[in-house]
């Protein structure tokens, strides 16, 4: 199931970089091994969805090795990431009696790995963080570079911090259980790796759309780990996103406004990024009309969406891009295209423009 290259690598100043595995969850306890961590307890969070499948027996594997660790469960979905699900982390760790060499296991999918992640950085000033994603989206995008926060009703991700993992564990096994729609929320954050930095895996989703989304073992086994690469490549560059880090957020302005508004848990993160990055497609194509807009188009909306986005106003909708933390003096900043894997940050986009492409994937 694993790929031949089965392990890449975040380089880092100051010797601060880590490894993005891919291997059964039951090797965990060798890699908290080979990391140097202390055996002794450590804190296992996960959510309600993700626990029953594959807590028992990480617990399981870790106390055979000689740990004793301690499972922290929370409520699966974005609504969790907010100030009492963080406490409540808190309560138990300190409760319990945790230091400063106690491991923080971050098991589960985006919203796991952001607020277990916040809660390793700010407890005792740091914990030992590892990052065991078990969803898609995770294991291409959000489990790897250290963001970690949680949400304020002002926006979405407004409160965190940089907080790098010891090493990412990536079970691809996970993947299949999954529902549909998490799954293509996932595909939506590895297809825009594709479109920003990667012509030739866009060319592989092209020729395996069908098969990646039916998860073909094969296919994902391929596909996965490399557009995990795109996110350990440009993390590699810019840890704190001063430069090319900020192409990540291609479709990102425009889908966070989607969640604000429709409400958060409307659309799944994946869902809003897919029709952000139409909309991004639309904007980039009036800025550059070489862009092979119709080819870069067809694949994102393949993405399944799970209900139509319409219903919602386009001032509305651009008033809202405005509380994203990518403003910059109160300029938007977007992320666009000027071909496939061409990429740049552009400011002072005319609004109009933005309008027009909001009316668009709103039609």
């Amino acid at each position: 199931m694993y790929p031949t290259h089965s392990e890449l690598y975040v380089s880092l100043p100051s010797q601060r970089g880590y490894p993005v595995h891919f291997r059964s969850l039951d090797e965990v306890p060798s890699l908290l091994t080979k990391a140097n961590l202390r055996k002794g307890r450590c804190l296992v969070v996960s959510d309600s969805n993700v626990a029953p499948l594959y807590g028992s027996p990480l617990l399981k594997a870790l106390q055979q090795e000689g740990w004793e660790p301690k499972l922290h469960v929370i409520q699966p979905g974005e609504g969790s990431k907010t100030y009492s699900p963080l406490h409540s982390i808190f309560d138990t760790a300190l409760r319990w009696g945790i230091d400063r060499q106690t491991p923080l296991l971050a098991l589960g999918g985006g919203v796991v790995g952001d607020l277990a992640g916040f809660a390793a950085a700010t407890l005792l000033r740091g914990l030992p963080l590892i990052q065991l994603p078990t969803t898609l989206i995770a294991q291409v995008d959000s489990a790897i570079g250290g963001k970690t926060g949680i949400n304020h009703p002002v926006g979405k991700n407004l409160l965190g911090a940089f907080y790098q993992p010891h090493f990412v564990c990536a079970d691809l096994t996970t993947v299949h259980t999954l529902p549909s729609r998490e799954w293509a929320s996932g595909l939506a954050e590895a297809i825009k790796h594709a479109l920003i930095n990667d012509a030739a895996l866009f060319q592989r989703f092209e020729s395996s759309m069908d098969a990646f989304l039916a998860r073909d073992e094969d296919v994902i086994t391929e596909l996965i780990p490399q557009a995990a690469t795109v996110k350990c490549h440009i993390v590699s560059q810019d840890e704190r996103e001063r430069g090319v880090r900020a192409w990540l957020n291609f479709g990102h302005t425009f889908g966070h406004a989607i969640e604000r508004v429709a409400g958060y848990g409307t659309f799944t993160h994946g869902e809003a990024v897919a029709l952000g990055m139409r909309a991004a497609l639309h904007l980039s194509h009036q800025l550059h009309p070489t862009l092979p807009y119709h080819r870069l188009d067809s694949l994102v909306q393949q993405i399944p969406i799970s209900r139509p986005f319409i219903g919602f106003h386009p001032e509305e909708l651009l008033e809202a891009m405005y509380a994203d933390k990518k403003v910059d003096a109160g300029a938007l900043r977007l992320v666009l295209l000027r071909n496939l894997a061409d990429t740049y940050v552009a400011r002072d986009t005319p609004l109009d423009l933005i309008r027009e492409a909001w009316t668009f994937i709103s039609e």
